[in-house]
Parts: C-alpha cells; sequence; structure tokens
C-alpha cells in the first residue's frame, strides 16, 4: 500500500497539468490512522465529483462493540457518524477555490429515518466512509495545491472529530445505542402483544411544512384516546404509553385539518425507526406494513 507522502509527491508533479492527469492518483494510501481511497477521479472539474472512501481501523475508532454487536444498533451507529461527518465537512464545502465543482466535499444527507446507507459502514475490520470531492482546478487545469488541503488538512480534521470515539460526547453516542434498543423492543412488544403499530403520547407528528420532514415548532403532542392507551417498559427509557393499533381494521375519523393525514404518514413512516428530536421516535409500526391507495371511484377488495 502506497503511503500519504507518496500521494503529496504525486500531486505535486501533477499540479498545473490537464486535468486527465489527475487518474493517476486513483488509489490506496496509509494515513496515519486512517486509510484514503481514491475510488474514482472524476474526468472533468464540472462532471460528476470524484468518488473517495476513508476506512478507520476498530482498533483507532475506539467504538465500543457493543453499540454496533446487533443490526438495529449497527445501523443507529452508521446513520450518526454519516450525520455527524455531513455536518463537519460541510464548514469546509468550497473553501477549495477553483471551477466548477472544485472544492465542494459532501456525503449522502439523511432526512429523520434511520436507514442503513453504503455512505458509512461498520465492518469486523473497521469503520469505512463514502463520500464525494470535487478536485480543483482552475478552467480544466490541475490546481493540486487546493486538493492537497482537502486530503491534508481539511479531512484529516473532520475524520478525526467523527470517527474516533474519543472525540465525541460519550453521553451522545451512547444516547444513540439505547434508542435502538429502546425501538426495537417496542418492535418485538408489537409482536408479542397483536399490534400493529404504536404511537408513544407525546410525540409531534406535524411537519414544519408539505416539503420539510422537520417537526412543527408549538406543534400539539400527540394524546392517545384511553380505549386504545397502552403500556410499555422501555429498557432505558422506562415506563411509556401511547395509542396501540391492534391487528384488524382501525378506522380513523375526524373533521377537516384535525390531524388525520398527519397521523397516518406518521404510521407509514413508523416502519423506519427515527432519530432523536424528531418527534416520532417512538412512533413504530410492523417493519411489514404497506400503504395500499385506491384510485378515485374505485374500492381495495
Amino acid at each position: 500500500m502506497k503511503q500519504s507522502a507518496d500521494l503529496r509527491r504525486l500531486l505535486e508533479s501533477i499540479d498545473r497539468k490537464s486535468y486527465p492527469a489527475y487518474k493517476s492518483a486513483q488509489g490506496i494510501y496509509a494515513f496515519e490512522s486512517y486509510t484514503l481511497s481514491i475510488d474514482h477521479v472524476q474526468g472533468d472539474p464540472f462532471a460528476s465529483p470524484s468518488k473517495v472512501s476513508i476506512t478507520v481501523p476498530h482498533a483507532r475508532a475506539g467504538y465500543p462493540g457493543a453499540y454496533f454487536d446487533t443490526p438495529w444498533k449497527k445501523t443507529a451507529l452508521e446513520d450518526y457518524l454519516v450525520r455527524q461527518f455531513g455536518r463537519e465537512i460541510a464548514q469546509f464545502n468550497f473553501k477549495a477555490k477553483g471551477s466548477g465543482k472544485s472544492g465542494l466535499i459532501a456525503i449522502s444527507s439523511p432526512g429523520p429515518e434511520i436507514l442503513s446507507r453504503t455512505a458509512c459502514e461498520i465492518t469486523k475490520t473497521g469503520i469505512t466512509a463514502r463520500f464525494e470531492v470535487g478536485f480543483p482546478a482552475f478552467g480544466r487545469t490541475i490546481n493540486s495545491g487546493e486538493l492537497i488541503k482537502i486530503l491534508f488538512e481539511f479531512l484529516p480534521r473532520c475524520v478525526k472529530s467523527v470517527f474516533f470515539h474519543a472525540s465525541r460526547n460519550p453521553k451522545e453516542v451512547k444516547a444513540v445505542a439505547e434508542l435502538a434498543e429502546d425501538q426495537q423492543f417496542i418492535r418485538e412488544e408489537l409482536k408479542r402483544r397483536g399490534l400493529v403499530a404504536f404511537v408513544a403520547d407525546g410525540a409531534v407528528l406535524p411537519r414544519e411544512s408539505g416539503v420539510s420532514s422537520r417537526p412543527m415548532k408549538g406543534g400539539v403532542a400527540f394524546s392517545s384516546p384511553e380505549s386504545l392507551r397502552v403500556e410499555m417498559e422501555l429498557p432505558h427509557r422506562g415506563r411509556i404509553t401511547g395509542m396501540g393499533i391492534k391487528e384488524g381494521i382501525t378506522l380513523i375519523v375526524g373533521g377537516g385539518y384535525h390531524g388525520k393525514s398527519t397521523l397516518l404518514k406518521a404510521l407509514e413512516l413508523g416502519v423506519y425507526n427515527h432519530v432523536a428530536g424528531d418527534g416520532r421516535e417512538y412512533v413504530i409500526t410492523d417493519d411489514t406494513a404497506l400503504k395500499l391507495r385506491a384510485e378515485d371511484g374505485r374500492s381495495i377488495n
């Protein structure tokens, strides 16, 4: 494997050359505490950005194995790392100058749903993050000095801040694993109790707007009808109450703008876990649920 010093020398040697010369940088390089892989190099500064990935071995990352020893905790931690890395690199986005997409640094931007993504993957050997970098240029001439700034100044700071457990707030990381365990506990309780969905009392279901997934500020918190209220004792949060929807047919009725569609939307998305602070983190729907919609004038049999 080549060393980071080899990459720096290569970039210095191709400075001011024609942009396609960047392709010679493709490969894997060992940095002090992680490996950098330049997986695909864009052919032009105006083309889709180059694909880059970093891998931090577990011995360096230091995240406790108990935080990713089940599929749901592993997905939750990967999701957390994607979000944190996105926030870190955003402060350096386009700080390196040039034409086209020069200086762009970006990773997947998740919504409130916690999903398994290729942007971050925890394996038996380490943590891998995949993202995009716009290799800098003047017109179509290589500006390797700015790329060196990205790869040797900006990126190491972001990697250390996010992928090293010692750099994170330990309570924050622990809370991610605990929420995942509580959400999984509710899913198992649904099956055990013959329920198809659970909506916690105090959940904030309304969104900021029709095109926003952020919770509405000052939105009315959900309160379960007594006839459907159930109680659970979660492993970490403890006692929680809310509406338990039983298997079978449940009819939701009410006047206009009374929250019927808002509740249905929350139930629809409850097949996925949600991040803390979304307001719907304790809205859980059986993960085999489907949404069916009839065309106007046609019924579903």
